[in-house]
């Protein structure tokens, strides 16, 4: 082997030094180093070397989310007693369609602030008879759209879903109040509308009360595939189901935290793409896990007031959520929940027994709690859409043995885009530990071997904004 030339890098195999690239630049080799490279600094719970701290444009919008306002929400919406998907839908009062016109009103007036960019509207189809719907039933979501003035075909979506149920899924007729579930994520995604309706977010953001989830997660399905058909650019997705209440069922309570599950392989991979994905190791890094990684760099702060945990499955055993129709289509998405359920009140009749009361009812809700997570979602949707898009195509050159590592993505669209960064781990670690600054480029190359560590590329606006990061597989 020839002898290294003087002042040539050794190459490095492990993590813990800090090298130099190809190009000169600095590896960054400790969160210290990493925090005054990229401006985000240390994460306030962790040391995130990715963490980006609100700014003051953020802390202005968490500031103005009103927890009397979601919780007069959540009244509100229990009070039309029923909102089964199979209720009444001509009573002005009662049932499904009274609370979908409701909301639509609401949508409306925050819309009327917008100075036209957001539109509130009602989409709907007939679903035939299928599971959990004896016949032919009208199913109505609600969506708001506030158009980015930026990147408008950028898009980014929270819902939560309107109808509710008893213990027996088939009953139409008794009171089903759904205060926790799930009328607390459509309070979330209304307050957040409200919010965020007098502002200009560079991308789209689309707020959605969808109905048909406890029937089998129709309304959903319905929006995503037509969003789908129609070759909308989803880059992130969040359904905010059962976000009402900290207590479990044992009585304990924990107020500062929020579950948010994200799958791994993506459903809507087919085999091969799942074997390559597998065969280098990126069970970890699907989009959805690294918009995973996104919420808790911006969301888990002390201007949330939350800790947001990361569950790696893409749901509850037994149970599933609005966000599964979105991953079927191939779109990043992730459920927000409580951390721990009250069984005891969710999916109960409404009822008196031994001078207790039963059933999914507001006062079992906490809106302190409800407004919190709020502010997660509030986060990380305003971030996401301020920030540049995901990069694309990102791979990693393997067409050649190499000890070092090329990586290429395509140069993204946005007006504002200052650069990109590469991001990496040990392949034991599940967070990134390393993040160097490599320019307005679409390639660099990084002096450590691809076959020791996972690598990442994200964007970077004049801002100092960054978009999730990209997953590279193998290409040339």
């Amino acid at each position: 082997m020839p002898e290294q030339s003087a002042g040539m890098p050794r190459r490095r195999t492990v993590l813990a030094s800090a090298a130099v690239t190809a190009a000169g630049v600095p590896l960054i080799g400790s969160a210290g180093q990493a925090a005054a490279a990229t401006g985000g600094g240390r994460g306030e719970r962790g040391g995130r070397v990715t963490a980006q701290a609100p700014d003051r444009e953020l802390r202005k919008l968490l500031g103005e989310i009103d927890a009397d306002r979601i919780e007069a929400t959540v009244r509100r919406l229990a009070a039309f007693g029923t909102r089964h998907t199979l209720s009444v839908q001509d009573d002005p009062e009662r049932g499904i369609g009274a609370a979908r016109d409701w909301i639509l009103g609401e949508m409306k007036k925050y819309a009327s602030v917008s100075g036209g960019r957001m539109t509130a509207e009602l989409q709907s189809y007939i679903q035939e008879p299928a599971s959990r719907v004896p016949v032919a039933t009208r199913i109505t979501n609600v969506v708001a759209t506030l158009r980015g003035s930026v990147t408008p075909d950028r898009v980014y979506v929270v819902a939560g879903h309107y109808d509710s149920r008893v213990t027996d899924v088939m009953d139409a007729t008794s009171d089903a109040p759904g205060a926790d579930d799930d009328a607390s994520g459509v309070a979330l995604v209304m307050e957040l509308a409200r919010v965020m309706a007098k502002r200009r977010p560079a991308a789209t953001i689309v707020f959605a009360a969808v109905a048909g989830e406890e029937q089998g997660l129709y309304g959903s399905r319905y929006a995503a595939t037509q969003f789908k058909a129609a070759g909308v650019d989803i880059q992130g997705m969040f359904t905010n189901d059962i976000i009402g209440s900290s207590r479990a069922d044992d009585g304990t309570r924990d107020p500062y935290t929020v579950r948010l599950f994200t799958e791994g392989v993506p459903t809507s991979e087919t085999p091969a793409q799942a074997n390559t994905r597998r065969s280098v190791g990126g069970e970890n890094d699907s989009a959805t896990r690294q918009l995973a990684r996104f919420v808790s760099d911006v969301g888990d702060n002390e201007a949330t007031g939350m800790n947001v945990r990361v569950v790696y499955r893409r749901d509850r055993y037994l149970r599933g959520g609005d966000h599964i129709p979105f991953l079927e289509q191939g779109y990043p998405a992730a459920r927000f929940t409580e951390p721990a359920e009250d069984f005891a009140h969710q999916h109960q009749d409404v009822r008196v027994e031994d001078g207790k009361q039963y059933g999914d009812l507001p006062e079992f809700c906490d809106f302190d709690y409800i407004a919190r997570v709020t502010r997660v979602n509030g986060a990380v949707l305003w971030t996401l859409a301020q920030a540049p898009g995901t990069p694309r195509e990102a791979r990693i050159v393997t067409s050649n043995l190499t000890n070092d590592t090329e990586l290429k993505w395509a140069l993204g669209t946005e007006p504002d885009l200052a650069g990109y960064e590469v991001v990496w781990r040990e392949t034991t670690e599940s967070e990134w530990t390393h993040v160097i600054k490599v320019g307005l480029t679409t390639t660099h190359t990084v002096d450590l071997s691809k076959d020791n560590v996972f690598f990442g590329v994200r964007a970077v606006n004049r801002d100092g904004k960054r978009s999730p990061v990209a997953f590279p597989l193998p290409g040339n």
